[in-house]
């Protein structure tokens, strides 16, 4: 089953999107929103998918999907905790600012609690009021979202909470990274808000790419339309999402709408080093700081400039048979002007 939030007021009107991402119907004789549809799942899940079903085989009624009119699936959450699960990537940013990196990070996540009272469209402009020094970086992750969840709940159990899966554009401002993680107290200001892909998705419709705690699939970015990453995000993921949903339980109940990320999906080459671009043959990278470290280990300097006004950022994900799963985050950064 596939579902978006089309805009409307703060948190959007649910519908349920045909599987080509062409057609939609209302789901407001179900749920006006999809937090009210995650919040009583058992219930009212089943009661959507019989609209999915219908939809499919003509039987609805329906209107064109457009992508462009969708907030994201949640336009707000009550909790974003994003994780690091693919540790190549975490070595390698740490690397570019000159940290090391621990060895218990290979066995107990990381995940940072993010700012969820407003996410951008995933049309929407990245905006931002300047841009040199900031260093604004696009970060391609998956994420799922989950019922309500018992703390102290365990990997395998945690699974079973997983409901929807969507894809995400964590925007990271990396000129400020360094100076907020040195107060030793967390993202904050350097973590604005981040987009969600236009529709979310039951694991079902993954078929065997899903097993439970993971997508096996390339996910795709572009930069002003070049291809710059398709890694594959079942691969080098070092903790699945049930460890990350357990890890983010251990100390407290997770409410019905909960995001949890995975992390930028970073793969290393079959012989172990930290990845190639994909104009070198290599998967490439979901974000600018990795091919910046890249070069720094190879050149002695980075050369690749973070996003600059104007520049545009592309996030997808294919099926086996190149169709598009989750529809497309595409972004375009923008000066901010206050109204």
């Amino acid at each position: 089953m596939k579902l978006a939030s089309l805009k409307h007021g703060r948190d959007g009107q649910l519908v349920v999107v045909s599987k080509d991402l062409d057609r939609a119907a209302p789901a407001k004789e179900v749920a006006p929103t999809l937090q009210a549809a995650i919040d009583e799942w058992d219930m009212l899940g089943p009661q959507l998918a019989e609209i999915y079903e219908r939809i499919n085989r003509g039987a609805a009624e329906t209107f064109a999907f457009d992508q462009a009119a969708c907030m994201s699936p949640l336009p707000r959450a009550y909790q974003w905790a994003d994780g690091s699960a693919y540790v190549n990537h975490v070595e390698l940013v740490r690397k570019a600012r000159g940290a090391t990196m621990p060895d218990t990070f290979w066995t107990d996540p990381l995940i940072y609690q993010g700012g969820s009272d407003f996410f951008l469209g995933p049309r929407d402009p990245i905006e931002m009021p300047k841009d040199a020094g900031w260093g604004v970086d696009y970060e391609a992750e998956v994420a799922v979202i989950v019922d309500d969840t018992p703390m102290g709940t365990g990997p395998e159990q945690a699974k079973d909470h997983i409901k929807l899966i969507m894809l995400v554009n964590d925007v990271s401002l990396r000129g400020l990274i360094p100076g907020e993680l040195a107060k030793g107290f967390g993202f904050f200001q350097s973590k604005p808000s981040s987009a969600f892909s236009p529709v979310a998705v039951t694991p079902d419709e993954l078929g065997l790419a899903w097993d439970g705690g993971k997508v096996h699939l390339p996910l795709v970015s572009r930069v002003n339309g070049q291809e710059f990453g398709k890694p594959n995000a079942g691969v080098d993921m070092t903790f699945d999402f049930g460890q990350l949903i357990a890890h983010a339980a251990k100390s407290r109940h997770l409410a019905a709408g909960s995001i949890i990320g995975s992390g930028t999906v970073s793969n290393k080459d079959p012989d172990g080093g930290p990845g190639k671009p994909v104009a070198s043959g290599g998967l490439g990278y979901s974000c600018l700081a990795e091919l910046r470290m890249i070069e720094t280990i190879n050149n002695g300097k980075a050369t690749t400039p973070f996003l600059s006004f104007g520049d545009r950022v592309e996030i997808e994900m294919l099926d086996a048979k190149g169709r598009s799963i989750f529809g497309t985050i595409d972004q375009t950064l923008v000066k901010y002007e206050p109204v």
